[in-house]
């Protein structure tokens, strides 16, 4: 069961109320951790302009801290996703309690954009892509054309004269030796590596993407994991209480069933997480 849904049971009203406490402790410590901190970051046009971050890092160490302080609590640790743009980092604790299982699941929802670093050394790339490309793009329009002539003067030789661009297709497909002689004497005709510079654009682009950096937007909002599934940005806070029985847990039970020392120490538990957050 889901602490804080809608009952008129007594025991689950108090529960109700602690895991609102936790969670409205627990935004607070977020929205402290995410606040916007103004860098500079250059666009793609190489124009440098101010934008927020924050350090997801912080979120991970104050989730660290709450396990440390959460010893009867048993977790996996703490997880990050990355779905294109959208990150989440969370973690799921869980605390047996007799016949009781506590489940806390607490997260954070968030979005990466990239920005290049403010950097001259990217507006330099940039200008050296352009120009290689450009002259790649000549080159190969230049060596087209002689190779087309050499290819004619070639056919004409061998008694080919007029053809269509079907049969100079089928005669130079047929011809692997002609494809080959061709190749090699355009290339002797023209001073341009292209393979070096396909290398050096490979060079630049790892450069590049180098020179990239990642700001990292969200709020202290507090979602429900609907939201968070559809990919909103925020905070998750949330407790589950199940009954297990055979070894298998129960959403759906009576809470007048349970033990008062049973239910005292499910209250006790709550009581030590609020205390590890204040601290």
């Amino acid at each position: 069961m889901r602490l804080g849904s809608k009952s008129t049971d007594e025991f689950f009203g108090v529960l109700a109320q602690k895991s609102q406490q936790i969670s409205q402790i627990y935004q607070k410590n977020i929205d402290g951790l995410v606040k916007p901190t103004p860098i500079k970051v250059m666009l793609g046009d190489t124009t440098i302009t101010d934008q927020n971050t924050f350090d997801p890092e912080a979120v991970d160490k104050f989730y660290n801290s709450i396990l440390a302080k959460s010893p009867k609590w048993k977790s996996q640790g703490i997880t990050t996703t990355s779905d294109e743009d959208l990150r989440r980092i969370f973690v799921k604790m869980e605390c047996q309690i007799k016949n009781y299982t506590m489940l806390w699941h607490m997260a954070l929802q968030y979005r990466a954009l990239l920005y290049y670093k403010p950097d001259i050394r990217v507006q330099n790339i940039q200008k050296e892509l352009a120009e290689i490309m450009d002259n790649t793009i000549n080159k190969e329009k230049e060596l087209a054309e002689l190779t087309d002539s050499m290819i004619k003067e070639r056919l004409a030789a061998m008694g080919y004269k007029d053809l269509d661009e079907q049969t100079l297709f089928e005669v130079l497909f047929e011809n692997d030796h002609l494809r080959d002689e061709i190749s090699s004497e355009t290339a002797k005709k023209t001073d341009y590596d292209f393979k070096a510079k396909d290398q050096r654009k490979k060079e630049l682009f790892k450069e590049l993407d180098n020179l990239l950096l990642e700001a990292y937007t969200t709020t202290s909002v507090l979602i429900d994991e609907n939201r968070l599934v559809t990919g909103e940005e925020g905070c998750v806070c949330t407790f589950d209480l199940d009954f297990v029985k055979n070894k298998k847990k129960e959403a759906i039970f009576d809470p007048k069933r349970i033990a008062p020392d049973t239910k005292q120490e499910i209250i006790q538990a709550l009581d030590d997480i609020i205390r590890s957050l204040q601290n």
